[in-house]
C-alpha cells in the first residue's frame, strides 16, 4: 500500500526537479519477476529504475546503517528494502531476494558493484539469478551525477539491455563467476554504446 502511494510521489518529485526522464527499450523488459541489474552511478537511480519499469514493484538491499534511523527505516522498509550488512553479509542477503522472486511478489533491484564509483563486481547477483531462475535484465542510467546537474534539467536517459538467464546446470566457480561478471558488464557497455555512442561515465 505505501509502495503504490510512495511511487506517485516520487514521479511527481522527480518531475518537479528536472521533467526530462526518458525510458528507452522498455519492451525489452520480459514477463514475471527479472532482477534489474546496473553500474551504481548516482544516489537516486533506484528511483528511476523503478519509475522507468513500473508498475512493477521492487525489492532492493540497502546498507543497515540507514535503518538506524526510525523514520527512513520505516520508508525503506514499506519501500520493500532490507537491510545488508556490506562488511559481514550474512545468509539473508541471498535468502531475502531469492524468496522475493520465487514467490511473485517483487522484483529485484540491485548494484552488483555494491557502492557507487566502483567498478569492482561483488558476489551475489549471479548466485540470485541462477538459484531464483529468473532472468538478468541489464539497465544503465545516463544523465547528470551531481544534484546541481539535476536542478539543471539535464535529460534524464534509462535504457534497458536484453534479458539473458544462467543457466541452472552451471557451477559457480570463480572463473564461472568471472565469465558471467564480464558478460553483465559487456552488456552494460552495449546499452550505453547504443544508447550514446559518445557516452563516457566520469566519476563526480
Amino acid at each position: 500500500m505505501f509502495y503504490h502511494f510512495i511511487r506517485p510521489v516520487a514521479r511527481f518529485i522527480v518531475w518537479l526537479l528536472n521533467g526530462h526522464l526518458h525510458v528507452n527499450h522498455k519492451e525489452r523488459i520480459p514477463a514475471g519477476n527479472y532482477i534489474l541489474a546496473a553500474p551504481h552511478r548516482t544516489w537516486w537511480e533506484p528511483i528511476l529504475f523503478a519509475l522507468a519499469a513500473s508498475p512493477k514493484e521492487f525489492m532492493f538491499m540497502a546498507k543497515i546503517e540507514l535503518f538506524k534511523n526510525p523514520l527512513l527505516r520505516f520508508i525503506l522498509k514499506h519501500a520493500h528494502a532490507f537491510p545488508v550488512d556490506r562488511k559481514h553479509p550474512g545468509p539473508s542477503a541471498l535468502k531475502t531476494p531469492i524468496n522475493g522472486l520465487r514467490k511473485g511478489n517483487y522484483s529485484l533491484i540491485i548494484f552488483p558493484s555494491g557502492t557507487r564509483h566502483s567498478s569492482e563486481m561483488k558476489g551475489g547477483t549471479i548466485a540470485i539469478a541462477k538459484l531464483s531462475n529468473k532472468p538478468i535484465v541489464p539497465v544503465v542510467y545516463q544523465g547528470p551525477l551531481t544534484f546541481t546537474g539535476l536542478l539543471k534539467r539535464q535529460p534524464l536517459e534509462v535504457c534497458f539491455g536484453e534479458p539473458f538467464m544462467i543457466d541452472r546446470k552451471i557451477k559457480l566457480t570463480h572463473e564461472n563467476e568471472a565469465m558471467l561478471d564480464n558478460k553483465l558488464k559487456k552488456a552494460w557497455d552495449k546499452v550505453d554504446y547504443e544508447q550514446n555512442p559518445n557516452f563516457h561515465y566520469q566519476p563526480k
